[in-house]
Protein backbone atom coordinates (compact mmCIF):
# COMPACT_ATOMS: atom_id res chain seq x y z
CA UNK A 1 0.00 0.00 0.00
CA UNK A 2 2.82 2.42 0.88
CA UNK A 3 4.58 1.61 -2.39
CA UNK A 4 1.40 2.28 -4.37
CA UNK A 5 0.94 5.61 -2.57
CA UNK A 6 4.54 6.56 -3.35
CA UNK A 7 4.01 5.61 -6.98
CA UNK A 8 0.90 7.82 -7.11
CA UNK A 9 2.81 10.70 -5.51
CA UNK A 10 5.50 10.33 -8.17
CA UNK A 11 2.89 10.31 -10.94
CA UNK A 12 1.33 13.49 -9.52
CA UNK A 13 4.78 15.08 -9.24
CA UNK A 14 5.53 14.21 -12.88
CA UNK A 15 2.21 15.68 -14.02
CA UNK A 16 2.87 18.88 -12.04
CA UNK A 17 6.27 19.14 -13.70
CA UNK A 18 4.73 18.65 -17.14
CA UNK A 19 2.11 21.32 -16.54
CA UNK A 20 4.58 23.77 -15.00
CA UNK A 21 6.73 23.50 -18.14
CA UNK A 22 3.76 24.63 -20.22
CA UNK A 23 3.39 27.75 -18.07
CA UNK A 24 7.09 28.43 -17.50
CA UNK A 25 7.05 31.51 -19.72
CA UNK A 26 4.33 33.30 -17.78
CA UNK A 27 5.32 36.34 -15.80
CA UNK A 28 5.98 35.60 -12.13
CA UNK A 29 2.73 36.96 -10.65
CA UNK A 30 0.63 34.95 -13.11
CA UNK A 31 2.76 31.89 -12.46
CA UNK A 32 2.07 32.29 -8.74
CA UNK A 33 -1.66 32.36 -9.51
CA UNK A 34 -1.38 29.33 -11.77
CA UNK A 35 0.60 27.14 -9.36
CA UNK A 36 -2.37 26.08 -7.16
CA UNK A 37 -4.41 25.32 -10.28
CA UNK A 38 -1.56 23.21 -11.66
CA UNK A 39 -1.35 21.28 -8.40
CA UNK A 40 -5.10 20.61 -8.44
CA UNK A 41 -5.07 19.67 -12.12
CA UNK A 42 -2.18 17.25 -11.61
CA UNK A 43 -3.92 15.58 -8.67
CA UNK A 44 -7.22 15.32 -10.53
CA UNK A 45 -5.56 13.96 -13.66
CA UNK A 46 -3.92 11.10 -11.79
CA UNK A 47 -7.06 10.37 -9.77
CA UNK A 48 -9.10 10.29 -12.98
CA UNK A 49 -6.64 7.83 -14.49
CA UNK A 50 -6.94 5.57 -11.44
CA UNK A 51 -10.73 5.83 -11.37
CA UNK A 52 -10.88 5.06 -15.09
CA UNK A 53 -8.81 1.95 -14.54
CA UNK A 54 -11.14 0.82 -11.74
CA UNK A 55 -14.22 1.49 -13.87
CA UNK A 56 -12.72 -0.44 -16.79
CA UNK A 57 -12.16 -3.42 -14.49
CA UNK A 58 -15.35 -3.30 -12.41
CA UNK A 59 -17.80 -1.44 -14.65
CA UNK A 60 -19.94 1.65 -14.25
CA UNK A 61 -22.58 0.00 -12.09
CA UNK A 62 -22.65 -1.84 -8.79
CA UNK A 63 -25.30 -3.99 -7.19
CA UNK A 64 -27.09 -2.99 -4.02
CA UNK A 65 -29.43 -4.55 -1.50
CA UNK A 66 -31.96 -2.52 0.44
CA UNK A 67 -33.69 -4.50 3.11
CA UNK A 68 -34.61 -8.15 2.76
CA UNK A 69 -35.92 -8.39 -0.82
CA UNK A 70 -34.93 -5.24 -2.66
CA UNK A 71 -32.01 -5.64 -5.06
CA UNK A 72 -30.84 -3.64 -8.03
CA UNK A 73 -28.00 -1.87 -9.73
CA UNK A 74 -26.88 1.72 -9.46
CA UNK A 75 -24.04 3.88 -10.65
CA UNK A 76 -20.90 2.78 -8.82
CA UNK A 77 -19.30 5.16 -6.31
CA UNK A 78 -16.22 5.26 -8.55
CA UNK A 79 -18.37 6.26 -11.53
CA UNK A 80 -20.05 9.04 -9.53
CA UNK A 81 -16.67 10.31 -8.37
CA UNK A 82 -15.24 10.07 -11.90
CA UNK A 83 -18.09 12.11 -13.37
CA UNK A 84 -17.85 14.85 -10.73
CA UNK A 85 -14.06 14.96 -10.83
CA UNK A 86 -13.94 15.09 -14.62
CA UNK A 87 -16.24 18.15 -14.61
CA UNK A 88 -14.01 19.88 -12.07
CA UNK A 89 -10.89 18.88 -13.99
CA UNK A 90 -12.33 20.33 -17.21
CA UNK A 91 -13.06 23.61 -15.41
CA UNK A 92 -9.52 23.84 -14.02
CA UNK A 93 -7.98 23.03 -17.40
CA UNK A 94 -10.16 25.71 -19.01
CA UNK A 95 -8.93 28.25 -16.45
CA UNK A 96 -5.34 27.24 -17.08
CA UNK A 97 -5.77 27.39 -20.85
CA UNK A 98 -7.15 30.91 -20.63
CA UNK A 99 -4.00 32.02 -18.80
CA UNK A 100 -1.70 30.81 -21.58
CA UNK A 101 -0.61 33.78 -23.70
CA UNK A 102 -2.70 34.07 -26.87
CA UNK A 103 0.32 33.80 -29.18
CA UNK A 104 1.38 30.53 -27.56
CA UNK A 105 -2.16 29.12 -27.79
CA UNK A 106 -2.33 29.89 -31.50
CA UNK A 107 1.11 28.43 -32.07
CA UNK A 108 0.25 25.26 -30.19
CA UNK A 109 -2.98 24.80 -32.19
CA UNK A 110 -1.07 25.24 -35.41
CA UNK A 111 1.60 22.83 -34.22
CA UNK A 112 -1.06 20.31 -33.29
CA UNK A 113 -2.56 20.51 -36.79
CA UNK A 114 0.85 20.02 -38.35
CA UNK A 115 1.50 16.94 -36.22
CA UNK A 116 -1.66 15.19 -37.41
Amino acid sequence: MAARKKKKENRIKDEKKRLKEIFAELEENKRNLVTPLIEKAAFMSIELDDLQETIEQEGWTSEYKNGENQYGTKKSPEAETYIALSKNYAAVIKQLTELVPAAKRKASRLAALRDE
